[in-house]
């Protein structure tokens, strides 16, 4: 962000601080990181539920004839499979492979997308798309400014967002979304999917109309012990169910591949930006591989640390890591080459002076029942 630059608010910002938020600046926006404590947090989405403000997050609508077309080619994952109310996760990559950013695509009709993205990333992907948009015959606007967004995670959520409306909200799959949902006076499209290994659903309404609506949702959860969530929970709970952060576990270079998306990396599938470059790579082998890591030990391996093998040889970078609220357990996220990414793998980490063991591991750390 440039110096002099006003850090940006989402429209719940009193509301955050009325509760009693600690209040940081994340990417250029004032967010809550936590109310309570992230442990008490974490704990009810994994239980009851938890109600996050995500007003941060992007919206681009990309609209026209070619629209399908157009946005196939933009990102890794094939559009051409989802149907009218649909979603897809995906990856956009530069020409060379690297990531862009991650996001979810909405598919609303044949001519209108809908991309949910990162809210750091939002110019640099408005940017990027309508660079890529100058041969093709769509529209592509920028609506981050005309949405909010809040995030009702956990097992108790659609008892609790059902109490809000006669929509049937059994109807709404997993990667699916409606449009439309009258809760109170509000019409809310809402879709079912979350960033927390939860079930849970994402609502996005007019700016203007999401104060009411957090009141009203935080009144229908008191008896099922909803709480407001923070950044901090959010991070941890993304992490124990081994979901990447655009900053951490992806970037310009960090590939799919390496992510270990290729789930989302559709190679077979007509020309996309960094296809020829991520062929190549499948074909040569990957020179690093996203691990999950068990801390043997007391101490918390940080973004940024250093991994070192048997031979006390620097081969590789923490990416994310916590002590991990329900494993209660200290692990960790990190690349290593390929040669070192089995599970069972013995290596160290180094803290500062301090050498950690560690072992590889599989993720996702957590998985919900069902």
């Amino acid at each position: 962000m440039g110096a002099g630059q006003a850090l940006k608010k989402t429209p719940l910002y009193d509301v955050h601080k009325e509760y009693g938020a600690r209040i940081i600046d994340f990417g250029g926006w004032l967010l809550p990181v936590q109310y309570d404590s992230i442990m008490e947090e974490h704990r009810a989405v994994r239980q009851q539920a938890g109600l996050f403000d995500v007003s941060h997050m992007g919206e681009i609508r990309i609209v026209g004839e070619e629209a399908e077309s157009f946005v196939n080619y933009l990102i890794t994952n094939d559009v051409t499979k989802l149907t009218d109310g649909k979603i897809a996760y995906t990856v956009m990559c530069y020409h060379d492979g690297g990531t862009i950013d991650d996001f979810l695509v909405y598919r609303i009709d044949q001519e209108t997308y809908w991309l949910v993205v990162n809210a750091a990333n939002i110019e640099k992907d408005f940017t990027w798309i309508q660079r890529q948009a100058e041969d093709y015959n769509v529209k592509v606007v920028n609506e981050s400014e005309d949405f909010a967004q809040l995030a009702l995670q956990g097992p108790r959520a659609e008892a609790i967002l059902k109490r809000l409306t006669d929509y049937d909200l059994s109807l709404i799959r997993p990667f699916e979304f409606a449009m439309d949902v009258p809760i109170g006076q509000v019409a809310a499209l809402i879709s079912r999917t979350g960033y927390t290994g939860e079930d849970g659903f994402e609502i996005y309404c007019d700016s203007s109309d999401v104060e009411g609506l957090w009141r009203r949702i935080m009144e229908a959860g008191q008896e099922d012990g909803l709480m407001p969530a923070g950044l901090g929970a959010r991070d941890t709970l993304r992490f124990e169910a081994g979901l990447c952060l655009y900053g951490h576990e992806l970037g310009p270079d960090i590939n799919p591949l390496e992510a270990r998306l290729g789930f989302v990396v559709k190679l077979d599938k007509d020309d996309f930006i960094g296809k020829d470059s991520l062929v190549k790579v499948k074909a040569e082998g990957l020179s690093k591989r996203l691990v999950g890591l068990k801390v043997l030990g007391r101490g918390v391996a940080r973004q940024g640390y250093p991994i070192l093998n048997a031979e006390d040889q620097e081969v590789g970078y923490v990416t994310s890591g916590t002590l991990s609220p329900t494993l209660k357990q200290s692990m960790g996220l990190g690349f290593v080459p390929p040669a070192l990414a089995k599970p069972g793998t013995q290596l160290q980490i180094l803290v500062r002076q301090r050498k950690l063991n560690a072992e590889v591991v599989k993720t996702p750390f957590y998985k919900r029942e069902g």
